[in-house]
């Protein structure tokens, strides 16, 4: 019980002390013995899905793609604000219902306005380009 703020870190500095010298442990091993292994032209080309790798590495997407993540990320983002408006609308609701129904109305209005939007602009076509 008489510990100082102090000693309650030592844990944390034992671990710290333990993880940086495994990392380094395992870092400095795989540079040793990764030399002894036989290695070859064919060992050391890219592995990818048993295609030779021959061509441009990336190749480029359409900006619909990005478009549709954006809006995806949007909507996303709209349902983890929901879930826990949810959760507690009955016991914010004794306290003060106008406010918090309102302030989600709004919520919800400003997201459909932006969905309509995107629908004005086509952003859901997959069709065009």
């Amino acid at each position: 019980m008489g510990e100082t703020q102090l000693e309650q870190y030592i844990p944390v500095l034992i671990l710290l002390v333990v993880a940086v010298g495994l990392s380094g442990t395992i870092l400095v091993s795989s540079v040793l013995f990764g030399k002894l292994g036989r290695r070859s032209r064919i060992k050391d080309t890219a592995y990818e899905c048993g295609m030779l790798p021959i061509g441009e590495g990336n190749t480029r997407l359409s900006v619909k793609f990005y478009l549709v993540a954006m809006l995806f990320i949007l909507f996303d983002i709209e349902v983890v604000f929901l879930y826990p408006w949810a959760v507690v609308y009955k016991e914010m609701l004794a306290k003060n219902a106008n406010l918090i129904f309102g302030s989600m109305l709004t919520f919800l209005g400003i997201l459909f306005v932006g969905y309509i939007y995107a629908l004005k602009k086509r952003a859901f076509d997959w069709k065009t380009s």
